[in-house]
């Protein structure tokens, strides 16, 4: 069965896209209570001029309606600003495992304080797109996080 480091690798992947179609690149991937990969999303603000088309949030776009969200885990390479953390907390999703919380500190805090599980696994590789993101495009990166 796959783990964490394998489900996050389908996350990074749709970072990767995100980033060669000028986006900003944050990919996340939703895994069911069974193990069975509901979907993936990545950041498309840039791409689709929506304001709100963030990696988790089109994530869960992609997974469509769903009953219950309990149980499953969303994988996410960036920790979830408040507008994607507020979303996974509606939801009732009740494990977050975050790719690199360095170049963004986010709303861990915000997740745990919700009963959420929340897994930083430090993957350098997410981190140095990050940051290679942000050195290369920092006026994307500024709006993105509405500076």
């Amino acid at each position: 069965m796959p783990d964490d480091r394998d489900w996050m690798a389908k996350a990074f992947a749709e970072a990767e896209t995100g980033f060669s179609e000028g986006g900003v690149p944050v990919g996340a991937a939703l895994v069911a209570a069974d193990g069975r990969l509901l979907a993936t999303g990545r950041n498309r603000r840039v791409q689709q001029g929506d304001p709100i088309a963030h990696g988790e949030m089109d994530c869960l776009r992609q997974a469509g309606r769903q009953r219950s969200y309990r149980g499953m885990t969303l994988y996410t390479t960036l920790t979830p600003c408040m507008m994607c953390a507020g979303t996974i907390a509606q939801f009732g999703i009740r494990r977050v495992v975050i790719g690199e919380n360095r170049t963004f500190p986010g709303n861990e805090d915000f997740l745990r304080g919700r009963g959420i599980e929340v897994v930083v696994l430090d993957d350098p590789p997410c981190q140095a797109l990050m940051q290679r993101f942000q050195r290369e495009r920092p006026e994307v990166w500024a709006e993105d996080i509405g500076e």
